[in-house]
């Protein structure tokens, strides 16, 4: 079991997707920012490094929206989905070919990492009572 931590970062009522390069496991497919956590890391920690690695931005990591499992042919992955504010930096890839803020709705039609996709319904039910932190619609 890989323990993945995942940042939604929303912007007026978008959150940040990432494409996966075409070679890496599952190139091509769109994800929630964020990497696997390290032996001694929190949560917040894992999740603070990576975005500072991956994505060149510092994060103020807020509460956990939610978690999954999910299990691929080479591997299993625990997924832990948490809120996450930009506080500094410009986003500038260094591991994904393509980033944007996309509407749950949106989501829905883009090819997603399988085990990201149980959090689009979750976002619908919240996106539709307005109770996000930190985001407008």
């Amino acid at each position: 079991m890989i323990h993945v931590v995942a940042a939604l970062i929303g912007k007026e009522g978008k959150f940040l997707a990432c494409r996966r390069p075409a070679h890496k496991a599952r190139g091509g497919l769109w994800e929630f920012p964020g990497g696997k956590r390290e032996t001694g890391e929190t949560d917040e920690t894992a999740l603070a490094r990576e975005c500072r690695e991956e994505l060149g931005i510092s994060v103020c990591v807020g509460e956990k929206f939610a978690e999954t499992e999910f299990s691929y042919p080479d591997i299993t992955v625990r997924v832990s989905l948490y809120f996450a504010r930009q506080e500094g930096g410009v986003i500038a890839l260094a591991e994904h070919s393509d980033a944007r803020f996309v509407s749950p709705e949106e989501m829905k039609k883009m090819p997603f990492c399988p085990a990201d996709e149980p959090f689009f319904f979750l976002l619908g039910e919240r996106e539709k009572k307005n109770t996000f932190q930190g985001t407008k619609k």
